[in-house]
């Protein structure tokens, strides 16, 4: 088993999307989700985390430590239960202190707890971990239009419908383009707490990352791409400088007379290299 990680890191993620639909908020009717100040876009760390998490799911094939906790269909307490029964303890409820080796368990057998944390204290409980991993919100670089399609269908949903009409109306959500940006963390200090967040966790998490819209497509999300991967690497546990200094050695800007940009090519993205200081790594991944 390869080693816990050694080095504190950061990581920019620049990805757009071509009409489609990033992240549909449930309380305005699925349409894209919009920050109502300013009208830029915004999609959910949860969004992209789901999205890692099914990659590493295909990738791993349930392989001996790489399940998935959260996924489609599965009951959490009965996942807590797998612990205690592997471990051929007595369960813990929600009143008692979890056991420390159930815990390290589920850290041991599912990714996503070791990477993201989780929070185990239901019925069944496997404590909370707070994992390494962490995003932000992605937020558009500028202001987005959302637009309602209306779509037809030739198919009839009732039978008591067919004589009257042959067709039936729907509506899509979109954004016409958007380019965004979600900053992450990698915590080397909290790496080693239950989950030992190992070099090869961390290579996973990066490949995911690369690969993570391959593998989700569908017509309501549109066109999705990676544009950029752009990792910070410190040279301690603790960090060798603030993240948002890092952070803000990234300028993206649209190019001159672009009024309305409807793709990638109408951006700028500047790494403004002496800005990164010493004992800073600087890798490009994408």
């Amino acid at each position: 088993m390869s080693e816990i990680i050694k080095n504190r890191y950061e990581f920019l993620i620049l990805f757009d999307v071509e009409n489609g639909n990033p992240n549909g908020d449930p309380d305005a009717g699925n349409m894209p989700r919009i920050d109502p100040e300013t009208g830029h876009g915004i999609v959910t760390d949860v969004c992209i985390k789901r999205k890692i998490r099914n990659y590493v799911e295909i990738k791993m094939k349930e392989k001996e430590g790489y399940k998935i906790y959260l996924k489609e269909g599965v009951v959490l307490n009965e996942q807590h239960a797998l612990s205690y029964k592997a471990l051929n303890e007595e369960i813990r409820n929600s009143s008692q202190k979890p056991s420390e080796k159930a815990v390290k368990w589920m850290c041991e057998n599912f990714y996503d707890i070791r990477t993201f944390g989780a929070v185990m204290t239901t019925e069944v409980n496997c404590g909370q971990i707070r994992g390494p991993v962490q995003l932000s919100f992605a937020r558009s670089i500028d202001p987005i239009m959302p637009q309602e399609i209306t779509i037809t269908r030739v198919a009839i949903t009732k039978g008591s419908d067919a004589e009257n009409k042959e067709t039936e109306m729907g509506r899509k959500h979109i954004v016409p383009y958007a380019l965004y940006k979600m900053e992450g963390y990698v915590s080397a200090a909290l790496a080693d707490k239950n989950g030992n967040f190992t070099e090869e966790d961390v290579e996973l998490l990066w490949e995911a990352v690369e690969n993570m819209f391959e593998h989700d497509r569908s017509a309501s999300k549109g066109n999705m791409v990676l544009r950029k991967l752009i990792i910070f690497k410190h040279d301690s546990i603790l960090g060798n400088a603030p993240a948002h200094k890092l952070f803000e050695s990234v300028e993206i800007k649209k190019k001159e007379n672009i009024k309305a940009p409807r793709n990638y090519e109408d951006y700028i993205v500047n790494i403004k290299k002496d800005l990164i200081p010493q004992g800073v790594t600087l890798i490009e991944r994408v």
